[in-house]
C-alpha cells in the first residue's frame, strides 16, 4: 500500500538512507607524478655508486694500508697537536676578536683606528705569511722589553725562550683569527635593534650594563651560531703550522710520507678522514647552537635530521600501504 504524498518518513527509512553502503565514494587525491625527479635521482645514485665503486676496486688507494695507518700513534699524536692548536687559537682569537669589535665601536677615535688597521691588516695578509714571519721572529728581535719608549726599560728577556713552535703556531693563528672573529662579534652587535640600544639607554643604565645586559644577550643570537661556523675554517688552517716546524696531522702525515713514499695515497687519505671527522664534529655543534639560538625567534623549530629522517620513513611505509591496498 503506497503512502499518500506528504506522508511522514520514518527515522528508521531516513537513517537507511544516510547509510555509508548507499553514499556515493569520494574521489582518492594522488599526488602528481613527476618522472623528471625519478630521473635526477637515478643519476645522482648512479655517479654515486660509480665514485663508490672507482674508490673501492682502485687499488692505488691501498686501503690495507690506510687502516694500517688511521690509527698509528705517530698520526694520533698529530691528531692531539691539532686538537690543541685549534682549542688555544680559538680562546684567544674570541678574546681578542671581542676586544677589537668594541674597539671599532669605542668613542674614542685612536681605539677605533687602532682597531680597524688590525683588522684590515690580518685580512689582507695570508695566514702562511704571518706564521712565518713569527717564526723568524727571533731573528729581528733577539729581546723583548716593557718600558718607556725611547726611555729605560723595566722588563727584558729572551725572545728566543718564548719562540716555541707551539707557541708560533698559537700566537699567529689567535692573531689572525681575531681579525675575522671581531668582524663576527661586531656584525652580531649590530644586528641588533637601534631601539633595544636606545631603550636601554633610557632606563638609565651605564654604558657597560647597557651593553652587557640588554645588548650582548640578544647580539649572542647571531655571533655565537656564526663564530662556530669560523672555527671549521680554524681547524682546516692548523695544516698550516707545518710549516713552522710543528708536527700536527698534516705534519706527521707528510712526515710518514717521506718516510714511506709508496704509502704517500693512503696516509694523505688518513689525513683527509680525520680532518672530515673534525669538521664534521665541528659541524653538529654548529648545528644544536643554532637550533638553541633560534627557540626566542621562530614559534616553531626545524626537525633535527634524526626527525627528518624518522618522518620519511614513516611517510614511505605509509605509501607503501596505500599502494598494497590498491
Amino acid at each position: 500500500m503506497s503512502e499518500p504524498p506528504g506522508a511522514a518518513v520514518s527515522l528508521a527509512d531516513a537513517s537507511a538512507a544516510d547509510s555509508p553502503s548507499q553514499t556515493v565514494p569520494l574521489p582518492r587525491v594522488r599526488p602528481p607524478r613527476r618522472p623528471g625527479r625519478w630521473i635526477a635521482t637515478a643519476v645522482v645514485l648512479v655517479l654515486v655508486a660509480q665514485i663508490l665503486h672507482g674508490l673501492a676496486t682502485n687499488p692505488f688507494y691501498q686501503w690495507g694500508r690506510f687502516r694500517y695507518w688511521f690509527l698509528r700513534p705517530t698520526v694520533l699524536d698529530g691528531l692531539l697537536v691539532t686538537l690543541e692548536v685549534a682549542a688555544l687559537s680559538a680562546v684567544l682569537g674570541l678574546l681578542g676578536g671581542i676586544l677589537l669589535a668594541l674597539g671599532r665601536r669605542s668613542r674614542i677615535p685612536v681605539l677605533r683606528a687602532v682597531s680597524w688597521t688590525y683588522i684590515w691588516l690580518f685580512r689582507s695578509v695570508p695566514l702562511i705569511v704571518v706564521l712565518i714571519f713569527l717564526y723568524n721572529f727571533s731573528a729581528l728581535y733577539k729581546t723583548l722589553s716593557l718600558g718607556v719608549p725611547f726611555g729605560p726599560a723595566f722588563v727584558t728577556f729572551d725572545e728566543s725562550r718564548l719562540a716555541t713552535d707551539l707557541t708560533v703556531a698559537v700566537a699567529g693563528l689567535s692573531l689572525n683569527e681575531a681579525a675575522y672573529a671581531a668582524e663576527v662579534v661586531r656584525g652580531g652587535i649590530l644586528s641588533v635593534d637601534q631601539g633595544q640600544h636606545e631603550a636601554a639607554a633610557a632606563l638609565g643604565l651605564p654604558r657597560r650594563r647597557q651593553f652587557t645586559r640588554i645588548v650582548l644577550p640578544q647580539a649572542l643570537r647571531s655571533i655565537v651560531p656564526n663564530y662556530v661556523n669560523q672555527l671549521i675554517g680554524l681547524v682546516k688552517s692548523t695544516s698550516l703550522v707545518f710549516y713552522v716546524s710543528l708536527l700536527d696531522l698534516f705534519g706527521s702525515v707528510q712526515t710518514m710520507g717521506s718516510t714511506y713514499p709508496g704509502d704517500i695515497v693512503p696516509l694523505l687519505l688518513v689525513a683527509t678522514v680525520w680532518y672530515l671527522i673534525l669538521t664534521s664534529a665541528v659541524s653538529v655543534v654548529q648545528y644544536y647552537v643554532e637550533r638553541y639560538y633560534a627557540r626566542g625567534a621562530t614559534r616553531t623549530l626545524p626537525p633535527t635530521p634524526l626527525q627528518r629522517a624518522r618522518a620519511g620513513l614513516g611517510t614511505f611505509r605509509a605509501r607503501l600501504r596505500e599502494e598494497a591496498a590498491v
